[in-house]
């Protein structure tokens, strides 16, 4: 089976780094799944999105990623997120808490913008936004 290497790194963390045998990310061009043999690209991570790694094991990592850029070479995927937390380490009720502040101050951009990854927070751990 062909697979892909993947790294997933956060500006203060390697979040994650082995093979699999798929990619699912939102950019802001839209959904994009990469499989081995994908052809190179760039792509820019869309703010609030989730990225799904199935590794060759066959269990979905599930990532919520907020900013930076997916790339695809011959040699893998590579995700560089500005933040990034795996699923399993996402505090619920701290993501809901800061969901209600954000959406507590209004159309600020700013406030937008933490709405938009405290929801994607939640929907990583599997929860509603």
């Amino acid at each position: 089976m062909a697979t892909l290497h993947v790294e997933l790194v956060a500006v203060e963390r390697m979040i994650w780094s082995g093979e699999a045998s798929m990619v699912v990310a939102r950019t802001t061009e839209g959904e994009l799944g990469v499989l081995p043999g994908h052809a190179p690209l760039l792509g820019q991570l869309a703010e609030g999105g989730i990225v799904t790694v199935r590794t060759v094991e066959g269990e979905d990592m599930v990532v919520a990623a907020h900013g930076g850029f997916l790339s695809v070479t011959d040699r893998g995927v590579s995700i560089l997120a500005e933040t990034a937390e795996i699923s399993g380490e996402i505090d619920v009720e701290r993501a809901r808490e800061a969901l209600r502040r954000a959406e507590s101050a209004g159309d600020d951009p700013e406030a937008v913008a933490a709405a938009r990854r405290a929801q994607s927070r939640l929907r990583a751990a599997g929860q509603d936004a």
